[in-house]
């Protein structure tokens, strides 16, 4: 049964349909050793044991009578908590929300139950999203799978936690600013942002409705093509015979290499060297389309968090982490002329990206440049959180600025991951798959 907290939700699933898993067995394993974990309470909000172990069940019967809804169907997840579950809690990692409990699931939940997969609970999270960390003094901080010391990254700090200590197949996470690929890289798993609009937002906990997306945190490409399928309950890409073999990937320097630790840098050119060797071709580009981009997120994104959660947080401001409350209250001092213009040059600079990125098969460069830093300096000194807050995010702005889609793989050496990007989901799952190879 350790296995089973080890191995890939597609592995999982593969198992249950041959007869030699049972679901309602592969549940009580998940949740014992979450119950038994000595940082359960830092990585799981809450725990859905009754629905969890009525979908068990049904994931049984269902394949007893060879009726299976997916290859999924009956492995266990986690969702992070600002997905909506009916009667049960949905706080968003703050107590501005404390006893909010929805009455319906989140519409990518309901997806995801409608193809058998498992709720086990909710994951804690950065408060309302706002941050790249995972540090969270509100509720609780999950820790980094190669750090207990050390912040997990944001904001689905605990859905990469409760896959990275076994405590479930996958984790379903949103991406703002690189809340999916920042954990993930920091916690040596596959983490994929899917587009804007790829993916319903209904029955999800809002932060920026333009740049709001959703994606899975898995142990494998093969999950992430799995799990996005029955999140949008979208037919699975295929990714048999995937090959790096003349691909062709921009690696993009400057921006994407600006503060870059030693150890982020030897690992991704180490990476690159792999990809290269399995066939790929890397040709080193700048864009100055990046460049502008990255100075337009002051201008962009606080406005908007603010102006959805203005009346709630300034109802109960003193219970807000400091800086998150800053963070927000950052948007009522941008003028509504500044913040227009802002999204009429975005979307130039989007075309000029696109045009520069266009012979491309993807983008590639490091899921972060720092490694995940230690919890004590990050709560001792306010600037200092700030600081490599904004860090965290400095490569994964950039797929959300341009609007493209996201996949950051392990590269092998702790909490370093290579992201790729580029327009088409479908391309960049089979890219990585192949990538994958290569870097193992």
């Amino acid at each position: 049964m350790e296995d089973w907290l080890t191995a890939t939700a597609a592995e999982l699933g593969r198992g249950i349909d041959a007869g030699r898993i049972d679901p309602v067995d592969l549940t009580e394993a998940y949740l014992t050793a979450i119950g038994e974990h000595r940082h359960r309470d830092r990585i799981y909000a809450r725990l859905t044991e009754d629905r969890a172990r009525a979908e068990a069940r049904a994931a049984r019967d269902r394949a007893t009578a060879g009726l299976r809804r997916s290859p999924l169907d009956g492995v266990p997840i986690s969702w992070k908590d600002l997905f909506d579950t009916a009667g049960v809690a949905t706080e968003a990692g703050t107590a501005l929300l404390k006893g909010r409990v929805p009455t319906r699931d989140a519409k990518v939940l309901a997806n995801a139950t409608r193809a058998g997969l498992v709720c086990l609970g909710k994951t804690h999270m950065s408060e309302l999203a706002f941050s790249g960390l995972g540090y969270n003094p509100v509720t609780a901080s999950p820790p980094c799978v190669n750090d207990p010391d050390a912040v997990s990254g944001g904001s689905s700090s605990g859905a990469a936690a409760s896959v990275a200590f076994g405590l479930a197949a996958a984790g379903i996470g949103s991406d703002t600013g690189g809340s999916v690929r920042v954990p993930a890289g920091w916690n040596d798993l596959v983490g994929l942002k899917t587009l804007c609009g790829r993916l319903s937002l209904e029955g999800v906990v809002p932060l920026r409705l333009k740049f709001d997306t959703v994606g899975p945190l898995c142990r494998s490409v093969e999950d992430a093509a799995m799990m996005r399928a029955a999140l949008g309950q979208d037919k699975q890409p295929s990714l048999e015979g995937a090959d790096l073999k003349g691909m062709r990937f921009g690696l993009l320097r400057t921006v994407a290499f600006k503060n870059i630790a030693d150890e982020v840098a030897g690992a991704f050119e180490d990476a690159a060297k792999r990809l290269q060797d399995a066939g790929a071709v890397i040709e080193d580009i700048e864009i100055e389309a990046v460049s502008e981009a990255m100075t337009l997120p002051p201008v962009l994104f606080s406005p908007e968090s603010y102006g959805i959660w203005k009346d709630v947080i300034e109802a109960n401001p003193d219970v807000m982490f400091k800086p998150i409350l800053d963070r927000f209250r950052s948007g009522a001092k941008v003028l509504a002329a500044d913040y227009v213009a802002a999204w009429i040059r975005l979307e130039e600079l989007k075309r000029m990206y696109a045009e520069a990125t266009a012979r491309f098969d993807a983008v590639i460069l490091p899921t972060c440049p720092i490694l995940p830093p230690k919890m004590a300096a990050v709560a001792a000194d306010g600037r200092y959180w700030s600081e490599v807050n904004l860090l965290a995010m400095q490569n994964t702005f950039i797929g959300n600025l341009m609007d493209v889609a996201g996949l950051t793989l392990p590269t092998g050496v702790p909490s370093c991951g290579i992201l790729f990007q580029g327009p088409s989901e479908e391309r960049l799952l089979r890219l990585g798959k192949a990538a994958e190879e290569a870097l193992s």
